[in-house]
């Protein structure tokens, strides 16, 4: 194995099996309650060391400018506070919707700094790596945590959580939608009451971002409206991803078929580890 490669690092796409909105910071952010689950659908990543410092990707994100790019942002984060010589070029292989509250980008920017830190031999922890991650995106910790969990902060304060197996119909109305805009919504409810971890279980909580999304993008209201034919149906993060939970993938599988091609989708299972928890 070449040691100046890496190939085929996955980064999950996450849900937010609730996400409770109990208020907000004088620094504009929010205080939030939230259950992070992994699933075993996910980017690919390909890692390949330069000596010269440089830090490229092989091919640019469509839609995104270099500046926003959360892969590159990382990397070079992680090289200026390791001040290490190194470089890096970076492939990506997209398979999670962007702007679809999966965590796409932020998932992607926790595997970076996860590969990095072995390709360019750093020896850094995975709480530094979460410290350094915060400021690339709130939800950049979870993915770094690598396990399942309740989520308090701004999304940061994590404390691990075992969910019961399950597989996902996770399905997309078609557009993107961009957390900001759901989050300055005046009519974005901001006071729902703190709950203690203990009383989590499947199917607990809400989603306070949903009512606001549906009201902006009525397409994600009709998906929601369709998917709650099999269950208890809820949009992901700010969205714009509903879902679904199943016993059995069969029958997420068959769900899958009946709202095909109207709206694109995946059957995913839920993961309670990082795929790189222990590779890591």
């Amino acid at each position: 194995m070449n040691p100046e490669v890496l190939r085929g690092w996955p980064a999950p796409a996450k849900l937010n099996l609730f996400l409770h909105v109990l208020g907000r910071r004088e620094d504009g952010y929010h205080q939030l309650q939230t259950v992070f689950i992994f699933l075993d659908h996910a980017d690919l990543l390909d890692f390949t060391l330069l000596s010269e410092g440089t830090i490229a990707r092989q091919q640019p994100l469509v839609g995104v400018l270099e500046q926003d790019d959360l892969v590159v942002r990382a990397a070079r984060l992680l090289q200026q506070h390791s001040k290490t010589r190194h470089g890096v070029l970076i492939g990506l292989q997209k398979r999670i919707p962007m702007g679809a509250g999966l965590g796409g980008g932020s998932s992607d920017a926790a595997t970076t700094l996860l590969a990095l830190n072995r390709l360019w031999q750093l020896g850094w922890t995975r709480p530094q790596l979460a410290a350094l991650g915060l400021s690339l995106g709130a939800d950049v910790p979870v993915f770094l945590g690598g396990q399942a969990a309740f989520a308090e902060g701004v999304g940061e304060q994590l404390t691990p959580l075992s969910v019961p197996p399950a597989w996902y119909l996770v399905a997309h109305p078609g557009l993107s939608i961009a957390t900001r805009e759901i989050f300055s919504d005046p009519d974005l409810t901001r006071n729902t009451l703190p709950v203690k971890m203990s009383d989590f279980s499947v199917g607990f909580g809400h989603n306070d971002l949903q009512p606001v999304a549906v009201r902006r993008y009525p397409r994600v209201g009709q998906l929601l409206e369709r998917l709650s034919h099999w269950g208890p149906a809820r949009m992901t993060g700010s969205g714009a991803c509903c879902f679904v939970p199943f016993a059995c993938r069969e029958e997420a599988l068959r769900a899958l078929q009946e709202i095909t091609p109207e709206y694109n989708g995946f059957v995913a299972q839920g993961l309670n580890r990082h795929p790189l928890y222990d590779r890591v």
